[in-house]
């Protein structure tokens, strides 16, 4: 699946990772791809995490507005990466958490991310799970 960037003005210098910011909470840099620029990614506080969802569910939920920001989206597997490694407090650690990816060998499967190691897996999309929106600010240099 293909993620959706949003040009957004960010501030030139972004905060300490784990901070509010641009109303979410601040994980990081996550590296262009295929010639794509660098974004920042930014998770939705957790009064806006999605519980007992399956995937098509989760993928459409995920697009809230959520403290006055309308790009809001479920993040991808590499995303999921860097939230496990840089925030994994702001998420529950006994759950798993849908991605935006479907296994390309299996079309009823999706991948799902564990934060209390950092895990991830495959999963019956039509298992109910949680599920987190992200919010990715373009880095234009």
């Amino acid at each position: 699946m293909q993620t959706a960037l949003q040009v957004v003005q960010a501030p030139e210098i972004a905060p300490k990772i784990g901070t509010a910011w641009l109303g979410g909470i601040y994980a990081g840099v996550i590296a262009g791809m295929d010639g794509q620029p660098d974004y920042h990614l930014i998770h939705a506080p957790a009064e806006n995490e999605l519980i007992n969802v399956n995937w098509q569910q989760s993928i459409t939920q995920a697009t809230l507005t959520i403290n006055g920001f309308e790009d809001w989206s479920l993040f991808n597997r590499r995303e999921g990466r860097l939230l496990a490694i840089n925030t994994p407090e702001g998420f529950d650690k006994d759950g798993w958490y849908w991605t935006s990816e479907q296994n390309a060998g299996n079309p009823d499967y999706a991948w799902v991310q564990y934060f209390d190691v950092g895990d991830q897996f495959t999963l019956s999309k039509s298992g109910t799970y949680r599920a987190r929106a992200v919010r990715r600010v373009l880095i234009i240099q």
